[in-house]
């Protein structure tokens, strides 16, 4: 079986090569000559754990190839998957120019059926778009081709996508015939005889899904940063908040973690996204834009704790962050909380020193020299009136403390990810701050 998958970005590249990792022949088309060239060298355009390896292992098998003009596989192929960006608009709505530009190129060059597969996000009543943008091609051509549209959402969470591709909790697949369903029971075989599920629904169901599901979990990490300030101001540990309501099993204890905020490429998106399709149907999501409210704010919580700290007074301190991609096991900084935070200690006249494991190179592109970067933690907090704990990679979560007190000129903590023990950290002479907690 032969499939083509346009982009490869985040979605696109993980998709392709997972398919070619269950011994699909694969094609990846990109416009971007320089990207395709250098993945036909090895060179990965992203960081996911594992994605090199997987990549190089199936170009050097034969089964996954690079190619700039989507024209020269489409003879080729049974399957496209659609998986290129849908940046938001001003608006918040997603811009759908890329997605409808794979699909006139589909037009214009299909001789023979094809499945043509949504794997962006992408509003409600894509597909429908699609569909018509095909057939406005086939009619300029005045040949009628059979194809099908078809929406495929991808599940995959950053640092940890490869798993969830190979081994998915679920495969939503929304079509309209039964010569669709058909191939994706094919193609989905390898997955599904592991005792991983595809559900089958209508296509607007297939495109809710994915954003429901996202817009859920962006909504139970604002609810529980709610609850984390309202803690500190009652007295209540939010820590114990959420053991006590993450063991009752209508709630569940995922996504219940205080902390700084969401960010990425797609919790925000999604949600504007969203609340921008309600809005566009005279329907106003009240719980999602709150959501969003209280993501924004939050973003800001390290910072204002440190103002207080410090009477109100951050000109010329010397602060360190430890971490600025936006979760754990990426260098993707969209939406960090950290770039809020870099923004607003800037602005206050501090002195911003950062390290994190893979994105400095990432940060140097998006804010440039705004700020001083470490070759590791320690060197990073040289001098430091105090250390902000922003994303928690695995390396932080038990630094040599004693090392930390020769080198720090002032022993102050904030943990934005509540990460360590206050009452261990303040037997070891610092002084602490989390997220949902009083002062130890």
């Amino acid at each position: 079986m032969k499939i083509t998958v346009v982009g490869t970005g985040y979605v696109g590249l993980v998709t392709g090569a997972c398919f070619a990792e269950v011994g699909i022949d694969v094609t990846c088309v990109d416009i971007d000559k320089t990207k395709i060239d250098n993945l036909n060298k090895g060179i990965i355009p992203i960081w996911e754990p594992g994605l090199e390896k997987m990549v190089n292992r199936n170009v050097e098998k034969g089964r996954l190839h690079f190619i700039t003009n989507l024209a020269e596989t489409i003879d080729d192929c049974e399957v496209i998957f659609s998986a290129v960006g849908t940046p938001p608009d001003e608006d918040g709505s997603a811009d759908l120019k890329y997605v409808l530009d794979v699909a006139r190129e589909v037009g214009k060059n299909m001789k023979d059926y094809i499945l043509i597969v949504t794997k962006s996000t992408v509003p409600v009543g894509t597909a429908e778009k699609v569909k018509k943008a095909i057939q406005d091609e086939l009619d300029k051509r005045g040949v009628d081709i059979d194809f099908d549209v078809s929406s495929n959402p991808e599940f995959l969470k950053e640092g940890d996508a490869l798993n969830d591709f190979l081994k998915p909790d679920r495969i939503v697949v929304g079509v309209e015939s039964e010569k669709a369903e058909n191939i994706f029971k094919k193609l989905y075989k390898p997955f599904t005889m592991n005792g991983h599920p595809i559900i089958f629904m209508n296509i607007p169901s297939a495109e809710m899904t994915k954003y429901t599901a996202n817009a859920m979990l962006a909504t139970k990490i604002s609810f529980i940063n709610d609850i984390a300030n309202l803690c500190e101001i009652l007295g209540a540990n939010v820590n114990m908040v959420r053991k006590g309501i993450g063991s009752d099993r209508r709630i569940g204890p995922y996504f219940i973690y205080p902390g700084t905020g969401y960010g990425g490429s797609c919790f925000p998106k999604d949600v504007k996204a969203l609340i921008k399709t309600a809005d566009e149907n005279n329907y106003s999501l009240r719980i999602l834009k709150s959501v969003e409210d209280v993501n924004e704010d939050q973003k800001s919580r390290l910072f204002e704790k440190a103002l207080k700290y410090f009477d109100g007074d951050l000109k010329g301190k010397k602060i360190t962050i430890w971490g600025l991609s936006f979760k754990p096991q990426t260098d993707d900084m969209r939406e960090a909380p950290a770039l809020v935070l870099i923004d607003k200690l800037i602005e206050a006249g501090a002195i911003v020193k950062a390290y994190d494991p893979v994105a400095i190179n990432e940060s140097k592109r998006k804010i440039g020299d705004k700020i001083q970067y470490s070759k590791d933690q320690y060197e990073a907090v040289i001098d430091a009136d105090c250390l902000m704990l922003v994303t928690e990679w695995p390396e932080f979560k038990f630094p040599n403390f004693k090392v930390m007190k020769k080198l720090m000129s002032k022993y102050v903590i904030f943990d934005g990810r509540n990460v360590y023990d206050g009452k261990e950290i303040k037997t070891l002479g610092f002084e602490y701050f989390d997220i949902g907690n009083f002062p130890v």
